[in-house]
C-alpha cells in the first residue's frame, strides 16, 4: 500500500488549497478514505472522510461548509479541497486508508497513511 499526498503549500488566510493523494497497492474503490491533520505538538485530528463509492461524506465540525472530500475511483485518488483557510489550520495533512468500505472519523479505523503534506496558512 502506498499513499502519496501532494498539493500542500502556503495559503493566505481566507484562501484555498487543493490536496491530492495518489493511492496504489490495493483495490482503491473498495475502501473508505480520510484526511487528518497534525499540528506540531498535537495529536492527529480528523478532517474529512468519504466512503468507497463517494456516496457519503463526513466532516469535522470545524471544516463543514469550507472543505470537501471528493474521490475519483478511476484515478485511485481522493482529494481535499480547502476554502476559507484559517491560520490555525496550519498543519501537516495526511491521507489515510480505512479498514472497510464505510466512512469513519476514528483514527484507529485507518490502517495506512501517507507521508503527509505541509499546509501553512499565513499572511
Amino acid at each position: 500500500v502506498q499513499l502519496v499526498e501532494s498539493g500542500g503549500g502556503l495559503a493566505q488566510p481566507g484562501g484555498s488549497l487543493g490536496l491530492s493523494c495518489a493511492a496504489s497497492g490495493f483495490t482503491f474503490r473498495a475502501y473508505a478514505m480520510g484526511w487528518f491533520r497534525q499540528a506540531p505538538g498535537k495529536e492527529r485530528d480528523f478532517v474529512a472522510t468519504i466512503d468507497y463509492s463517494a456516496y457519503s461524506t463526513d466532516y469535522a465540525d470545524s471544516v463543514k461548509g469550507r472543505f470537501t472530500i471528493p474521490r475519483d475511483n478511476t484515478k485511485n485518488t481522493p482529494y481535499l479541497q480547502m476554502n476559507s483557510l484559517k491560520p490555525e489550520e496550519t498543519a501537516t495533512y495526511y491521507c489515510g486508508r480505512g479498514t472497510s468500505k464505510r466512512l469513519t472519523p476514528r483514527f484507529d479505523d485507518y490502517t495506512d497513511w501517507g507521508q503527509g503534506t505541509q499546509v501553512t496558512v499565513s499572511s
